[in-house]
């Protein structure tokens, strides 16, 4: 019945209402969200608003397995491991992660078939289990266009498809880790007017870290667009936040974050102060919808989000004592 009810949310309170029955139907249901709840001595009976909701700290993916349903694993999702050991995602089932992220491409872009899906995912295409590369796959041939794709080393088709593009009644979505499309803007210059660009991160052992606004400024004067766009998503979550520019993100209406204090992992913040990410991704309603996760960022009133960075090892201190 919950999940019947959770890409219908169309306000503030509906979404607080769902939130409040998957927090229940979690405590119940998910053996490690219950016994970290237990161990913090919460009174689950007692929580009457998301806001008193403790968060998972998103470790738990890499020692546990975060499951709510007893349901057969459909597919696992795994991190990069670029950190040491990676994080699991178990799905048992993939209809809710297509149905967010399909719905969540459709509330902030439209229909998926106006477009020429093009995928500049090397480092993803290369190592199993990337929730992106499911995602990117399934919108590739939703989009029922014969030249969007995956571009592994292709570039100079790629180039040829973006040089064309204007003689094409598709509008281009172009998504691709950082350092590749540093490399192509690098070999060429475009002029691609209104193809979105989206950057997924990825820079990490590539190319030096530089700060968004360099990379934005870098990519978007290399293809010739006002903005860049790019994605908040991760291994851990079946939903994504997007950006049009400016790094601020919105949520699509089954998923909202809040900020919690880096010293109190228990403790949110409020708007215009940074933080910890906390994650509320109502789609993961059969592992867990409530993740503290380690990345920094900033809420404000309009409800959009930035992120601001990564926890270092010593950060995380606050979400470590709630684990041991």
């Amino acid at each position: 019945m919950i999940q019947s009810s959770i890409f219908n949310i169309t306000s503030k309170k509906q979404f607080e209402q769902r939130a409040l029955e998957v927090f229940r139907f979690q405590t119940k249901n998910c053996k490690v969200y219950h016994d970290f709840l237990r161990f913090l001595k919460i009174d689950i009976r007692g929580i009457s608003n998301i806001k008193e909701i403790p968060f998972l700290p998103i470790q738990f993916f890499k020692s546990h397995k975060v499951l709510s349903s007893k349901k057969t694993i459909q597919q696992t999702f795994l991190s990069s491991g670029t950190t040491g050991v990676q994080s699991r995602h178990l799905v048992t089932d993939l209809s809710l992660y297509e149905k967010s992220y399909r719905n969540g491409f459709s509330h902030f872009y439209g229909n998926i078939e106006d477009y020429t899906v093009l995928a500049l995912l090397p480092s993803y295409l290369k190592r199993e289990g990337s929730s992106l590369i499911y995602m990117v796959d399934d919108l590739i041939k939703k989009s029922k266009n014969p030249l969007s794709g995956f571009f592994l080393d292709d570039t100079k088709r790629l180039s040829k498809i973006l040089q064309n593009h204007k003689n094409s009644d598709k509008k281009i979505l172009l998504l691709g880790v950082s350092y590749a499309l540093l490399d192509l803007v690098e070999s060429q210059q475009f002029n691609l007017q209104d193809a979105i660009i989206m950057e997924t991160g990825g820079m990490k052992g590539r190319r030096r870290e530089m700060i968004r606004e360099e990379l934005h400024t870098i990519l978007a004067k290399g293809f010739g667009v006002n903005e860049i766009h790019s994605e908040y998503g991760m291994t851990e979550l079946l939903s994504q936040g997007y950006s049009k520019g400016n790094g601020t993100f919105k949520c699509p209406p089954w998923m909202d974050i809040l900020i919690r204090d880096t010293e109190d992992p228990l403790t949110l913040l409020s708007n215009g102060k940074a933080g910890g990410i906390n994650v509320i991704d109502l789609a993961n309603i059969n592992s867990c919808s409530f993740i503290a996760t380690q990345d920094l960022g900033k809420k404000h009133d309009n409800a959009t989000f930035e992120i601001l960075g990564r926890f270092d090892n010593s950060d995380i201190r606050g979400c470590n004592l709630l684990i041991n």
